[in-house]
């Protein structure tokens, strides 16, 4: 399948900024999933410089914008041909071993809530089960715990938090699978991407997220609780770390600017064959 896609991040700088940093991982991942068909990442009055692949295998470069800056614009826009590999993360060169994912986080800590799915979860699947099944077993465990409903957690929710809340969005739904499975030695990582969810292109609040889990034998395999499936050709990885912060695909500092607002539009469809 094509996709063009199109990924407007927009800072609004009150006071306006003096000085703007930022590490951006938007540019798709190498792997036999996808083949990048035209790709650009812009942003006015800035520079975007130093591109280099970090031990995760991902695409990062440093934008800098010298102000004052009252807003920066990130405009990303491209096309990309994708493939259907059930999810399996193939081709992807990276230089972490898998046994880095095993690392708890702020944001991935476990609770006594996430221990009780994980015992319900691998009970169900019983003792004699491959670590395949029991990935999917907790996959399908999160997401019947955690109800889609955006607008009730936030970037800082922890996975022990949404699970307490009972609601959540993709974020929540990737956060506890990689919490879950860490408990049970499985290595697991948030990924960040675009899902091309509509037909007709429609506007989407922020970008997609899943979590990555890594079965001995196969390799790392993508599951997506919030839509109870594998990452099919309908997903684009951009790239991995350790929670949503780690995997961010914008993240820096500024200087001056107190107050920060942001808005984000992503737009994904089909190409016109």
């Amino acid at each position: 399948m094509r996709l063009t896609i199109e990924h407007r991040t927009r800072y609004r700088y009150a006071p306006a900024a003096r000085y703007v940093t930022q590490s951006l991982k938007l540019t798709p991942s190498l792997c036999d999933s996808q083949r990048i068909v035209d790709w650009s990442v812009s942003a006015e009055n800035c520079a975007i410089t130093s591109e280099f692949i970090d031990g995760y295998g991902d695409t990062v470069s440093t934008l800098t914008c010298n102000g004052p800056a009252d807003q920066v614009e990130i405009i990303v826009r491209g096309m990309i041909e994708t493939t259907d590999t059930a999810g399996v993360l193939t081709n992807h060169k990276e230089k972490a071993s898998p046994l880095v994912f095993l690392r708890s986080t702020e944001m991935t800590k476990p609770s006594t809530a996430i221990r009780k799915l994980v015992k319900t979860a691998t009970k169900a699947v019983g003792p004699k089960a491959s670590l395949l099944e029991t990935a999917h077993a907790l996959a399908s465990s999160v997401r019947d715990q955690i109800d889609y409903v955006p607008g009730t957690t936030h970037a800082h929710t922890t996975a022990a938090d949404a699970l307490a809340e009972g609601q959540g969005v993709c974020q929540d739904h990737a956060h506890v699978l990689i919490t879950a499975a860490r408990m049970v030695d499985i290595p697991a990582r948030y990924v960040s991407g675009y899902l091309f969810a509509d037909a007709e292109g429609v506007p989407h609040e922020a970008a997609h997220a899943w979590a990555e889990l890594y079965i001995k034998d196969i390799g790392w395999i993508g599951f997506d609780p919030a839509n109870r499936c594998c990452p099919t050709d309908f997903y684009v990885r951009l790239g991995s770390g350790l929670d949503a912060r780690d995997a961010s695909p914008i993240r820096g500092v500024h200087s001056g600017g107190a107050d920060e607002d942001l808005d984000v539009t992503v737009i994904v469809a089909q190409a016109q064959q």
